[in-house]
Formats: structure tokens, sequence, C-alpha cells
């Protein structure tokens, strides 16, 4: 079915024409920022033109799965590219907050060209994964360990490269040539076929490259969104939300608190056993603060043998001070009396 033909014909063709033209004046701005009205004012208006013409294109059934490239009028080959199209001027959108559906968005265009062009048969390339479960944690052909590379995989991403930068460079060069007859009006229906396809193939490299680009931005985006989800997740009680502990009197056994309640009624006592056990289940000592069944006389020896052995290391220290001292100071030394 020809869509130049009726009277929804010309309508379709006009807003593929703006979306195209409003496209190549935003490629050749020279603002000096994406975000500026004017430019923001061509990208809405842009889509909006492509959006009704993609809406338009489905409605009229122009292609369909089960027949083959030949069976496509040659003018209406050029509304393969409104996906791809929709893909470049939805990255055009700058709106920081919306980024990554904005991402999401431009990558579902480029694969819908991207398969729309592989049941025609316009170009051998490999198809992009979609996105699925496994592309939420990261790009499934990223290698896994960081470290260790897949080197056979960057080789031949890098030869792919270099060819589609050399198929594009040629494609480019074609096209120049042919614009005039077809922009005059000159160009029979073979040339007009010839440069629509050639048009095809270019958009195939850059949907490509594009989507190769938006996984690398989809990966550090949702590394950003895991790693701020887990800076806000539940933790463990702070140091200021800790319970204020109220004055208590800290006794040795429960016969000695006896004996303190009765004295200082304004104040609880509390064994160290209990003390202990109170800290333990408020999260600040752990259990291996304390030895279960250990008197407070064996804690008490404990804490004595700790200080006497740092006092014997003060001890020590301050004898291997005077014995540096005196290597270098010889007896009578700083005596102002001792003339002699």
């Amino acid at each position: 079915m020809m869509a130049e033909t009726g009277a929804s014909g010309p309508r379709l063709a006009e807003l593929l024409a703006l979306g195209r033209r409003l496209w190549d004046e935003l490629e050749a701005s020279t603002e000096p920022s994406s975000g500026a009205p004017a430019v923001q004012d061509k990208v809405r208006q842009g889509l909006d033109a492509l959006q009704r013409a993609t809406a338009m294109v489905a409605q009229l059934e122009l292609f369909s799965e089960n027949e083959e490239l030949e069976e496509v009028a040659s003018a209406d080959l050029k509304y393969m590219l409104l996906p791809a199209l929709l893909g470049a001027l939805t990255l055009k959108q700058v709106d920081l907050s919306r980024r990554r559906e904005h991402l999401e968005s431009a990558r579902e265009h480029f694969l819908r060209f991207l398969k729309l062009c592989r049941n025609y048969g316009l170009g051998s390339f490999q198809l992009p994964p979609g996105i699925s479960s496994e592309e939420e944690t990261g790009s499934p052909s990223a290698p896994r360990d960081p470290a260790q590379p897949n080197l056979v995989a960057m080789a031949m991403s890098r030869t792919a490269k270099i060819e589609r930068y050399k198929q594009k460079k040629e494609l480019e060069n074609k096209l120049a040539s042919m614009s005039s007859f077809v922009e005059s009006g000159t160009a029979d229906e073979d040339q007009i076929r010839e440069f629509y396809i050639l048009q095809i193939q270019k958009w195939i490299g850059t949907s490509l490259e594009e989507v190769e680009s938006i996984d690398q931005e989809l990966v550090i985006l949702r590394s950003r969104d895991a790693a701020r989800q887990a800076s806000a997740g539940p933790r463990g009680p702070s140091r200021s939300a800790r319970i204020p502990m109220k004055p208590f009197i800290l006794t040795r056994d429960a016969a000695q608190a006896r004996v303190f309640g009765a004295g200082y009624p304004g104040l609880p006592t509390m064994t160290v056993d209990d003390w202990y056990e109170q800290r333990r289940r408020q999260g600040v000592v752990s259990s291996a603060h304390r030895v279960p069944g250990a008197s407070d006389e064996e804690l008490q020896k404990q804490q004595q043998e700790t200080e006497e052995e740092k006092d014997d290391e003060e001890a020590l220290q301050k004898a291997r001070d005077w014995d540096d001292w005196k290597d270098t100071h010889p007896r009578g030394y700083g005596n102002r009396h001792n003339m002699g």
C-alpha cells in the first residue's frame, strides 16, 4: 500500500518531513546548551510530529513481517525511518530526573527500527539484546569480572565499529551525490528507491552505536540507583538513638545491692552481671566482654594484672630512656658549679 495516495497520504508525508527538518536543524544547531528553550521546543515539536506519523503508519499497516522488501513501494520506504528518528529525538531531551526513562524509551525505538530492517533483509547485523531481568543488574554482554575482560568480545566489537565507520562514510558520500537528484524531482523510481535504502542502512549503523551507548549509561544509572537504595535502607540503632542510662549504684552481688539499696533509696542498685546483661540487650557490649560465671573478684584480679603489666611496661620504657640519656651525656653534665 502506498502512503502517498489518499486523503491522509500528504499529511503523513508532511509529518515525516517536519520531523526530519527539525532533526536536521537540531544537528546543525549552534546553541551553546541543548537545554535552551528554543532547542527543547524543537525537540517537542519533532517528537509530536513523528509520533503522529508513526500512529498513521500503524493504522495504514504499511509494513508487515510476512512481506518482502520488493513488495514495499519505493515512496513508502522512507517511513521505515520513523522509529530511528523517534529514538534520536528522545535522546535530545534533557530532563535529568527522567533520564533513565528517556534512555529506555529511545532504546525501544531503535530496537523496533532494527527489527523492522532485519525482517526486510536490510543489512547484516546482530541485534542488541532486549531489556530483560538480567539487564536490570547489568548488561549481559559485559564481563562479570571487570578485572578479567572478555578480550575476544572486545576485539570483535572494535572490528565491528571500524567496519561500521567505513560503511557510514561510504553511505554519506553516496547520499550526498544522490540527494540533489531526488530533491529536485529528476530522479527515477530506481534512484529514489536506492536513495531511501541507503538512508535506512546509514541509520542502522547509527542505531547500533546509540544502543551501545545507551546500554553503557543505563548500567551506570542502575548502579547509582542501587547504591542510593542501599544507603537509604534500614540501619542499626545509631549511637545517638540509644536509650540514655539513669544513675545507679553498681555492686558486686545481690547481697551488696540490698545493703546499698537500703542506704540510698533514691538510687537503684544493680549487680555487675545485671549491668552487663542490660548493656548486651541494648547492643552496647557483646557477651564476649563478660565471661559467664566469672566473679567480681576475678574481674578485679584481671584488671589489676592488666594495670601491673602496663606499669611494668612504663617502668621498662623509663629505664631504657635513662640508659640512652647516659650514653650521650657524661657524668657531671649540666653542673654549672663544677667548673673543673
